[in-house]
C-alpha cells in the first residue's frame, strides 16, 4: 500500500504541484481580502459594542452553515452576474467563512490593550491614529495574527471544497478520488493538503514573532 502511495505521488507530482498552486492563490487572496475587512472592521467595532455584538453574532452564524451548503448557496445568486461556478464563488465564500476569527482577535486584542499603556500615549500628545499604529496595534499584534493563523487553517481545508463548484485546488484531486474509489489519490490529496496548512501555519508563526515588538 505504501508503495503504491508513493508511485502515484511520483507519477501524479506535477498534477499535485499545479493544484497546490491553485490553492494557495484562492486561499492566499481570500486571505488578504479577509484581513483587509476584518481588520480594520474589528478595531472599529471597539468603538460601538452594541454593533460588535451583533457583528461578531452574525459571523458565528456564518461559520455554523456547513460549507458544502454554503457554497450550494452562492452559485444561484452568482450566477446571476454569470459567475455561478468557478473561482469567483469559491472566494467569496472563503472571505466570509474567515471573517469572525480575524475581527473577533482584532476586537478582543485592541479592547484588552493595557489603559495604562493607552493613556501613556496620550500623555505624549499622540493622535488617534498614531496611538493606533504606534501602540495599539503593535501590542495587539499576538492576538490578531493568531486569529490570522486560524483563519488561514480554516480556509486550507474548507478551501478542499470549493472543487465541487469549480474553484480548483486540492479538493480535484480528492473529489476524483472519490468518484474513482481511487484510495491513493484520496490520501496524496488529504496529505498534501494538511502538509500545506502545517508549512503555512508555521511560516505565519515566524511572521507573528517577527511583527511582535520584543517587549512583549
Amino acid at each position: 500500500m505504501n508503495q503504491s502511495i508513493w508511485e502515484f505521488l511520483v507519477n501524479y507530482q506535477d498534477q499535485l504541484i499545479s493544484l497546490t498552486i491553485e490553492h494557495v492563490k484562492l486561499v492566499g487572496l481570500a486571505i488578504s481580502i479577509a484581513i483587509a475587512i476584518g481588520v480594520p472592521l474589528g478595531i472599529y467595532l471597539t468603538t460601538n459594542k452594541g454593533l460588535a455584538d451583533l457583528v461578531l453574532q452574525l459571523a458565528s452564524i456564518m461559520m455554523t452553515i456547513p460549507s458544502l451548503a454554503f457554497f450550494g448557496i452562492m452559485m444561484p445568486l452568482l450566477a446571476l452576474i454569470g459567475q455561478g461556478i468557478g473561482f469567483v464563488p469559491g472566494l467569496i465564500a472563503l472571505v466570509l467563512y474567515s471573517q469572525l476569527p480575524i475581527i473577533r482577535n482584532t476586537y478582543v486584542a485592541i479592547n484588552n490593550v493595557d489603559p495604562n499603556i493607552r493613556d501613556a500615549a496620550k500623555g505624549l500628545g499622540m493622535t488617534v491614529w498614531q496611538r493606533l499604529r504606534m501602540v495599539e496595534i503593535p501590542n495587539a499584534m499576538p492576538i490578531i495574527m493568531a486569529g490570522v493563523r486560524m483563519a488561514v487553517v480554516y480556509s486550507i481545508g474548507i478551501g478542499t471544497i470549493a472543487s465541487f463548484i469549480g474553484a480548483g485546488g486540492l479538493g480535484v484531486i480528492i473529489n476524483q478520488g472519490i468518484a474513482r474509489t481511487n484510495f491513493n489519490m484520496i490520501i496524496a490529496g488529504a496529505v498534501t493538503v494538511a502538509l500545506l496548512a502545517i508549512l503555512v501555519d508555521m511560516l505565519l508563526g515566524l511572521l507573528q514573532k517577527w511583527l511582535t515588538p520584543k517587549s512583549i
